[in-house]
């Protein structure tokens, strides 16, 4: 009776890993959100670009960027989790496959949302580091406390990554 009630739960327990497939999913209208929001700034920032100066531009383009690498992020998850921890993506033999998927355990994953994370950050750094006449010093240090911890987080997290596959 202990191994029939003991199958069952390890039955249940296994099959709610299918909870997680409409949180993946879900994930497709974060990407939808992102890409709006890019075209939306695409469209504020091409009719004046003959205005804007050099300065601007580039903080514009680093927006640009952060919206892409925040959309990469998000396919990276989006993909490694419903295959690590739902199940496989069945594609068809005919279709693209992206030569990463099927690649990253959750040690990996993790570590590529680390560093995605960091990159984030050194964008929005570099950021608040351009309009440096409208911040507050209290506030800058604060931004440059905060990188950097994210920075020493995703070196020990590699670390240690590396540490356990040795």
């Amino acid at each position: 009776m202990q191994t029939r009630i003991e199958h069952f739960l390890e039955r249940v327990m296994y099959a709610s890993r299918w909870i997680m497939a409409p949180v993946f999913l879900g994930m497709s209208v974060v990407l939808v959100v992102l890409a709006i929001k890019f075209f939306q700034e695409l469209y504020h920032f091409v009719p004046h670009i003959l205005e804007i100066d050099d300065g601007q531009i580039i903080l514009r383009l680093l927006t640009f960027i952060d919206l892409a690498l925040v959309g990469s992020l998000t396919l990276i998850v989006m993909f490694s989790g419903y295959e690590n921890f739902v199940s496989r993506l069945d594609i068809g033999a005919n279709a693209e496959k992206l030569d990463w998927l099927g690649t990253h355990d959750y040690g990996s994953l993790k570590l590529k949302v680390a560093t995605s994370i960091v990159a984030i950050s050194s964008i929005r750094l570099l950021r608040v580091f351009m309009e440096v006449e409208h911040t507050e010093n209290d506030k800058m240090l604060w931004f440059v406390i905060i990188h950097l911890t994210l920075v020493v987080s995703a070196f020990i997290m590699g670390y240690l990554d590396r540490l356990s596959k040795h």
